[in-house]
């Protein structure tokens, strides 16, 4: 199986002197459903950030789909952010404009600088955001504004812009962190049903170890910027679970 992600000794130091990531090393097949696993202050959300290069490496290799991130040229940077999707805990939503527009916005990086700033799509790309709506259930709420929706349905959004770029990958920070238990599952259902049917590889950080070992292929376990475990689901026994969480 051929590895869509690739990284080699990976390290972020920030300006302050925290080192997030310490020779971060990985494998990510294709299709695979990836669940990040540690605890608060543990590198998760810097190692998805870095990925795209919305977190600026200090050192090793991202190669996404052949393609190094860290060496990325600018051109190579707007096509990484294309084929990797982003999905947020906090849904980093437009709220004052409609559901239909926040999902259209998944195809900026496919539009020239004046045509995304006019918010100008074709009839395609409007329907196949209408399309992927419905998939999701949300083909009721496309007209109303962002901020109308419960948190549930806001993510739900989320989904769908990061759906609507047709991405090779989707990259998923904390996506249930601020909802309800029950919310929660949906969510996760939603995610990992949309990703193997289309055949999207996805790494999704959770705190919830039950969660993670009920929808993942895989879990990376990190602590202190430093991959602790890697396994499938079956493995991540109680003194698996001490190494990532322990004192």
């Amino acid at each position: 199986m051929s590895a869509i992600l690739e990284i080699r000794n990976l390290r972020k130091r920030y300006a302050d002197g925290t080192l997030a990531l310490k020779d971060v090393s990985l494998r990510v097949h294709r299709g695979e459903f990836v669940a990040v696993i540690g605890p608060s202050g543990a590198g998760k959300s810097t190692l998805l950030r870095c990925i795209n290069r919305l977190v600026e490496p200090s050192g090793g290799s991202i190669i996404v789909n052949g393609v190094d991130a860290v060496k990325a040229s600018g051109r190579q940077i707007r096509r990484l952010r294309r084929e990797v999707g982003m999905i947020f805990q906090q849904f980093n939503l437009v709220e004052r404009v409609t559901v239909l527009r926040n999902v259209l916005h998944g195809r900026l990086g496919y539009r020239n600088p004046i045509a995304g700033a006019l918010g100008l799509f074709s009839r395609q790309e409007i329907e196949e955001a209408k399309n992927i709506l419905r998939r999701l259930g949300l083909h009721e709420q496309m007209y109303k504004r962002a901020d109308e929706l419960s948190g549930g349905q806001q993510q739900r959004v989320g989904i769908a812009r990061a759906l609507s770029q047709k991405p090779l990958i989707i990259l998923a920070d904390e996506p249930i962190a601020s909802l309800d238990p029950a919310t929660s599952e949906t969510i996760m259902q939603i995610l990992s049903a949309i990703c193997r049917e289309d055949g999207i590889t996805c790494l999704v950080n959770l705190h919830q170890v039950d969660v993670a070992k009920r929808y993942a292929d895989r879990i990376i376990g990190i602590r202190q910027g430093t991959v602790v475990f890697d396994g499938p689901p079956e493995a991540l026994d109680d003194k698996a679970v001490g190494k990532v969480y322990g004192p």
